[in-house]
């Protein structure tokens, strides 16, 4: 699913642009890296990034916190291979 499927088709004038996919992916991977430095189980360093993520799409959007977090789990983001 589409980031600009997963929000109100009415915020960012019913579209968000690939620059902010990519800030997402962005935070989420950078919350990610800053787990694993602290020695965060891969689970929970996954569950901050959600949580990094959905906070930064709400501070863009304007969404609710818990509907941008439920559009961050729906881009199905993962830890980058070796991140551990």
């Amino acid at each position: 699913m589409l980031i600009s499927q997963a929000i109100p088709r009415t915020m960012a004038g019913g579209l968000v642009d690939a620059t902010t996919r990519l800030m997402i992916e962005d935070a989420y991977h950078e919350a990610i890296q800053e787990a694993a430095v602290r020695g965060v189980s891969l689970l929970n360093a996954h569950k901050e990034a959600v949580t990094a993520a959905g906070m930064l799409l709400s501070a863009l959007t304007g969404i609710e916190d818990d509907s941008a977090k439920s559009a961050v789990v729906a881009l199905n983001l993962r830890p980058l291979k070796g991140t551990e």
